[in-house]
């Protein structure tokens, strides 16, 4: 079976893995610090956090902002439920921005109708869907004239830059972004993520947030007589400064981390290649085109989703996606609206406000692509897809 996505992991990234395992620590110890200075460089930020997946990192970063509890915050409907399940988590409320067509990143235009109609907004959460930035210059022009906080969610884009060149993760744009490590991404810990920031204070509170909200050895002790022994400060000695969580990564996950970023550029090179060699290969097909009618070169290109008129052919998705499966090809779906699921239902949202989110459900499926994906495989997928659509 060729699935939609895989991970790519190397003897090499294996062996540090078992040297790690066998010889080193396990967990709280110097791999993480490495692997979270290593993600900084290369996106171009100050700091990185790492933290047990995406969502905790989501998390984290929407209570480090502090926001008064009854706070709305913007973003996307087309997303996992992880982007807006952390908002509530958090104790603030998501608000959704229908999608633009072109991109199915948040539709920046009904932004800031939004804000001005409503005083309680309070920050945006822009989604980098399958790994295609934001616009996110006019998201941070909007938000600095309203006095709105921004968070990232790049779990899909890692390796994606901005218009400018910058790394998606760098911050330009935002107080903190978040990547995520899950198998099919773009670099892979088994399970994992990271915040990153340009802010000092946010750094700090994320550092104590991610570990029960204690200060251990690094920063200064509120309770200077139970934290001293005349001058010597106790070693033994910890502070739990706020509510936090146990977020933390481990050391074996770090060191797979850190082995696989060195190979990110790869992976990404591999991506678009494989990405081009789609969109070239259905230009000729009347009811199918790629999903994201834009540009593809700053993007990680996490998935490849296109849409298919499926209405005009006379065959259901779920019967095109088995007919693929029994031709040993897998495919997805990203996403289901997150306003569609009965949870979201019972919490009185509107789908008379999401029409493109919807429209893109309706036709959306997603194709194989990962950095392991051979030529052979691809050719595959291609053959027998079009063949189907074909004898539609």
């Amino acid at each position: 079976m060729i699935p939609y996505g895989k991970h790519n992991i190397t003897w090499g990234d294996a062996l540090r893995v078992l040297w790690q395992v066998r010889f080193r620590s396990l967990t709280q110890g110097e791999q993480i610090e490495i692997f979270e200075k290593q993600v900084a460089k290369y996106v171009g930020a100050n700091y990185a956090v790492a933290v047990s997946s995406a969502t905790a990192g989501l998390h984290l970063a929407a209570i480090a902002l502090h926001l008064p509890q009854d706070s709305k915050v913007l973003t996307s409907p087309i997303s996992f439920v992880a982007s807006s399940n952390s908002l509530l988590y958090a104790g603030y409320k998501p608000e959704f921005i229908d999608i633009d067509n072109k991109t199915l990143n948040m539709n920046i235009d009904l932004v800031e109708s939004k804000i001005l109609n409503d005083n309680k907004i309070r920050a945006i959460l822009p989604v980098h869907f399958a790994g295609l930035a934001c616009d996110m210059k006019r998201i941070h022009e909007i938000a600095t004239r309203q006095g709105l906080r921004i968070i990232e969610d790049a779990a899909h884009a890692l390796g994606a830059s901005y218009e400018n060149g910058r790394k998606v993760g760098s911050c330009q744009y935002s107080d903190m972004t978040v990547l995520s490590f899950h198998p099919v991404k773009s670099i892979t810990t088994g399970e994992g993520g990271m915040i990153t920031t340009n802010d000092y204070n946010l750094y700090k509170s994320l550092l104590r947030l991610r570990s029960h909200g204690i200060n251990k050895l690094d920063d200064e002790f509120q309770n200077p007589i139970l934290s001293r022994t005349a001058n010597l400060v106790n070693p033994w000695y910890y502070e739990m400064i706020e509510l936090g969580f146990n977020y933390r990564i481990t050391e074996i996950q770090a060191v797979l981390g850190t082995s696989q970023l060195k190979r990110l550029d790869k992976f990404m090179s591999r991506r678009k290649k494989r990405v081009k060699k789609y969109v070239t290969s259905f230009q000729a097909l009347q009811n199918l085109r790629p999903a994201q009618c834009c540009e593809f070169t700053n993007s990680a290109n996490h998935i490849f989703p296109v849409r298919i008129d499926f209405a005009t052919l006379g065959i259901s998705r779920a019967e095109l996606m088995a007919a693929l499966r029994l031709k040993r090809v897998g495919t997805q779906v990203h996403y289901i609206p997150i306003p569609l699921q009965p949870y979201y239902q019972s919490l009185g949202y509107e789908l008379s406000e999401i029409p493109e989110a919807l429209s893109y459900y309706e036709e959306a499926l997603t194709l194989p692509l990962f950095p392991g994906l051979r030529r052979s495989e691809q050719k595959k997928v291609i053959i027998e897809l079009s063949r189907l659509l074909k004898a539609r």
